[in-house]
């Protein structure tokens, strides 16, 4: 499994554990403790799916739901203690996928996300843009500057991640990881030959997003607001 999971619970300890379990199975994670804060990392991060908790300081579940829904697609798991019929449909109502109730075995939220990803998976045409560089990961597309650049398949899976983790330095495990999954059989140094050669198809005038942290890993380097 790959991909990136928010977790947006005020619960550290709910949020540590969920987080831990998802990281087990292969996906990069995440966690918010606020609605405010979760709303900024979701659209930082544009993750592949939320898991949000009902109940959060600063900004509520619902209201952080629907505020989600009218910017993006990405899959939401409404996580609450709550068990009344008409928080469910509330919580659904919002904009959520799926819902599931305190306490919960997290083998089934493992499961039912999955079961959501998988819903989603072709769906939705995925388009990001960071800067002056814009990834469609439907045709597997880049334009740089408006211009289009043909990439490798590696190439275009590694700015993918990279992309999605805007200014995070990446080892180069959590780059084959969350870009390859179990398909990869090359070595760990493979992946700086193809960083490498990304890095000249993208670079304009001198600017290039893709740094090196050394003795760390990679970071995409965005501007800030």
């Amino acid at each position: 499994m790959s991909g990136t999971i928010l977790i947006i619970e005020d619960d550290t300890r709910i949020a540590n554990w969920v987080k831990v379990y998802f990281e087990r199975v292969g996906y990069f994670a995440e966690v918010a403790h606020d609605g405010e804060g979760g709303l900024a990392l979701a659209r930082e991060l544009a993750p592949d799916l939320i898991i949000l908790d009902l109940t959060l300081p600063r900004l509520d579940g619902v209201e952080l739901c629907r505020i989600l829904r009218r910017e993006s697609e990405v899959p939401i798991i409404m996580l609450t203690a709550r068990e009344a019929h008409a928080d469910r449909i509330m919580g659904l109502d919002s904009g959520a996928d799926d819902y599931i109730v305190k306490p919960f075995d997290p083998a089934e939220v493992i499961a039912r996300a999955g079961a959501v990803l998988r819903r989603v998976k072709g769906k939705v045409q995925q388009v990001l843009t960071r800067d002056n560089i814009t990834l469609d990961e439907t045709t597997q597309s880049v334009m740089v500057d408006g211009d289009p650049v043909v990439l490798s398949q590696a190439q275009v899976a590694l700015l993918s991640t990279l992309m999605r983790h805007p200014n995070q330095v990446l080892t180069r495990d959590q780059l084959i990881s969350l870009s390859f999954s179990d398909e990869f059989d090359g070595l760990d140094r493979a992946v700086d030959s193809q960083i490498a050669r990304l890095r000249r198809q993208i670079n304009r005038d001198g600017r290039q997003p893709i740094q090196t942290v050394y003795g760390a890993g990679y970071r995409f380097v965005v501007k800030e607001d």
